[in-house]
């Protein structure tokens, strides 16, 4: 019976591989495709066509190396597994009739499809020549390598303007860098591109500033624009028309109570010790109703501009999220660039930098730091201080944000910057 289910499943696995392989392919085609969308304004992922830096540009050149492999290894297994594609066959496919108003089966041939998902994976491989003829070589230079002698061939993959280009050779990489370096620097155009590559990247800084400086200041400005002519004049209306309540919560009534108590205290303590002129009860109820009246006034003004901090607070996150939304290629400009800082510090600053970090938000004496910081936020927008949501909040986001810190490092970090993470953790000793 175990043999027979065996059988059952291998035949079932072997029918349904060369839909699997041809999806797979036609997912990685359409996840370059996105790139180039998003990034690119359409265009091939080359060096003449990206405006990022050279981390941002390498970490795309691998992200599409990644998706070129996968698309010649699913094609192959296509091809090789394609004897067992049903032709012919309908799938039926949900759609809206306008007119009938009610939604439809409509029936597709199947070939038709992997037609066009066919069509579409070789439109991408004939854009990617120069990189997938890249990967063949490197693959068929490892598989000789292997069989003959491990240590008698080193390949070297360097970039050029049309996309990646494979070169192996017996010389060490160390003195192919060196012949190249003098070659450049015996280029008589190496100085103008060192200028051009110079200005290309001032233009990135530029940029990249400019883009915080907008991450910055226009939700403060939408925050403090709205607040005053657009939320406050509404909410003053409101306030005004029907009564409001002076107070929010009853945390800001017990602030209000103990502030009057310790006028009247503090006036009567005065008067016993002469810096004040004798007062009988009725100077000193009139004395302390005025200060009532004042601290009525304070907090119903408090109020109002709590209500207005909510509704400014949620344009300006609105206003912050459509910058991100709408300036992606300012967004991988400044990813590229800070890459760049974090990335080219040295090691003992950038473990100082995770040290400093982590003993901020996640170290010993971060739950007071947090605990203010929550207690401000809630008075910034008139709820209560809640002190159960407060202890718990403590209790579980720093160890989630030291377990994020933790992964990064050993994920990241160990592999782009072991020297850095020994560093830390003898810091951190």
């Amino acid at each position: 019976m175990q043999l027979r289910a065996f059988f059952r499943n291998a035949g079932q696995w072997l029918f349904k591989s060369p839909d699997q392989s041809l999806d797979q392919a036609y997912g990685a085609a359409l996840a370059i495709k996105k790139i180039e969308d998003d990034y690119f304004d359409g265009k091939p992922i080359t060096q003449d066509n990206s405006e990022y830096g050279d981390s941002a540009y390498r970490y795309i050149e691998g992200e599409v190396e990644r998706n070129i492999a996968l698309i010649r290894q699913r094609m192959e297994e296509f091809e090789a597994t394609r004897s067992s594609l049903s032709q012919g066959r309908q799938m039926e496919v949900q759609s809206y009739d306008d007119q009938q108003d009610e939604y439809t089966l409509d029936l597709i041939d199947q070939s038709a499809i992997i037609f066009k998902k066919l069509r579409f994976i070789d439109e991408i491989l004939g854009r990617y020549n120069d990189l997938s003829a890249s990967l063949t070589l490197s693959k068929v230079n490892d598989t000789k390598t292997t069989q003959q002698n491990s240590n008698n061939v080193a390949g070297k993959t360097e970039k050029s303007r049309a996309g990646l280009a494979a070169r192996s050779s017996v010389l060490p990489r160390s003195i192919l860098r060196t012949v190249d370096r003098v070659k450049q620097d015996l280029d008589p155009k190496a100085e103008a591109d060192v200028m051009r590559g110079f200005r290309k990247s001032q233009n990135k800084t530029k940029i990249a500033l400019r883009f915080i400086l907008l991450l910055v200041i226009v939700p403060l400005l939408t925050q403090q624009l709205t607040k005053h002519f657009i939320v406050g004049p509404v909410v003053d209306y409101v306030r005004e028309t029907t009564e409001a309540e002076v107070f929010l919560n009853d945390e800001m009534e017990e602030e209000a109570l103990h502030e009057l108590q310790q006028f009247e205290e503090r006036l009567r303590f005065e008067v016993i010790l002469g810096k004040v002129a004798a007062l009988n009860e009725i100077q000193l109820e009139e004395r302390v109703l005025a200060k009532a009246l004042d601290i009525e006034e304070e907090y119903r003004e408090r109020s109002a501009d709590s209500v207005k901090n909510v509704f400014a607070d949620i344009f300006a996150v609105f206003a912050f999220s459509l910058l991100l939304s709408t300036c992606k290629r300012q967004v991988a400009t400044l990813k590229a660039f800070i890459d760049e800082i974090v990335y080219g510090l040295s090691d003992s600053a950038k473990a100082f930098i995770i040290i400093l970090f982590t003993d901020i938000f996640v170290g010993f004496h971060s739950p007071h730091g947090w605990e203010v910081l929550l207690e401000g936020l809630s008075r910034h927008l008139g709820f209560p201080a809640n002190r159960d949501f407060i202890f718990l909040f403590i209790a579980t986001f720093p160890v989630i944000l030291d377990t994020v810190f933790k992964y990064w490092i050993f994920r990241y970090l160990n592999r782009i910057s072991p020297s850095a993470v020994a560093t830390y953790k003898n810091m951190n000793e």
